[in-house]
């Protein structure tokens, strides 16, 4: 058990390593008169911009987009190292074969259950929902244990938000027909709240 836990806490050193550089770097493009990650850097007359550092801004988020893909490789690895867990621990007690089994079930069935209930309609940049990847217009299917079968109102969202201050939870979206698992750690930033992202609750059909 001592190897998968070691290589765990590597990867989630690493984890902590890449959302710290992302936040550098977001700080960076924010020392360039606010700019983020779409802002246009010509004016009006389609000139380059001269009040910032275009090649500084070019460069920050050229390394953002590569580092968030880093982030999403890294999140991969830490489910696998937690299934490798998983299966260590279930060989090391044969007894809980049966309870994993439906478990197990019960995860496939409420997937097959899941709803998108809420939408992302602003992240902003620098925010931990960015550094999550989470991204305008994704429905969420998923906000760490609360679903559509649950989900009563925003004020349960808030609530698992002030709870998992500086911990990370999954956080189930759906987007563009794609199911993905995000890990989101709300916490304070240099912006509003302490995700950064504006989400609203989806109208009923």
């Amino acid at each position: 058990m001592a190897a998968p836990m070691e290589n765990m806490n590597r990867l989630v050193k690493k984890k902590e390593e890449i959302e710290a550089d992302i936040q550098a770097l977001f700080e960076v493009l924010k020392s360039q008169k606010g700019v983020g990650m779409k802002e246009p850097l010509v004016d009006k007359d389609g000139f380059p911009r001269n009040d910032i550092d275009i090649h500084t801004v070019r460069t920050a988020r050229h390394d953002i987009n590569c580092l968030q893909n880093d982030h999403l490789a890294i999140m991969t690895e830490i489910e696998e190292e937690l299934y490798k867990i998983h299966e260590v621990a279930r060989a090391n007690n044969p007894q809980r074969e049966t309870m994993d089994t439906t478990d197990a079930s019960m995860s496939v069935e409420m997937k097959e259950r899941l709803s998108p209930f809420l939408e992302v309609n602003k992240v902003d940049d620098g925010s931990p929902a960015s550094t999550a990847q989470l991204q305008e217009g994704d429905k969420i299917l998923q906000f760490g244990s609360i679903t559509a079968q649950n989900f009563k109102s925003l004020q349960d969202i808030a609530s698992v938000v002030q709870h998992s201050k500086g911990k990370p939870f999954t956080l189930t979206v759906s987007r563009s027909n794609t199911d993905l698992r995000l890990s989101l750690t709300p916490n304070t930033w240099s912006g509003k709240g302490l995700l950064g992202c504006n989400i609203v609750p989806l109208k009923k059909s």
